[in-house]
């Protein structure tokens, strides 16, 4: 599915559209229509409790409503092995898949304070 990039992605400006292709039920994979740019996201709700509320402005720019067709990923850096790689979970990836809209959501982390930029995977592997 290719998505239009709402805000740009922090560092990440050049990017204007991409499209999210499905590893398997945990990992999916995020590349740029502008560039060679590829981001590995993980399901965050396959690892952990997982919630909270989207800003306002973000719901706009999302055009999310009511019973919208929502999908949440993380990007995580991968790393040899894997149980080093790390998980920003304080900025999810919030995709409106009903129109094709995406952004990634900067989230208070005074408000998530649970929610880290570099949390690494193997705290939630049992590792």
């Amino acid at each position: 599915m290719v998505f239009s990039v709402r805000s740009p992605i922090p560092g990440f400006d050049q990017i204007k559209t991409v499209e999210l292709e499905q590893i398997d039920e945990f990992f999916m994979r995020l590349e740029s229509c502008e560039d060679d740019t590829v981001f590995m996201l993980v399901n965050p709700f396959m690892l952990r409790e997982y919630d909270f509320e989207v800003p306002e402005y973000f719901k706009n720019i999302l055009e999310l409503e009511e019973g919208s067709n929502t999908l949440v990923y993380n990007i995580m850096i991968v790393s040899t092995p894997i149980e080093t790689s790390v998980i920003n979970f304080i900025a999810p990836l919030v995709f409106n898949a009903d129109k094709k809209l995406v952004s990634q959501v900067l989230l208070d982390n005074n408000k998530y304070k649970n929610f880290g930029i570099m949390e690494k995977i193997s705290d939630y592997l049992g590792e």
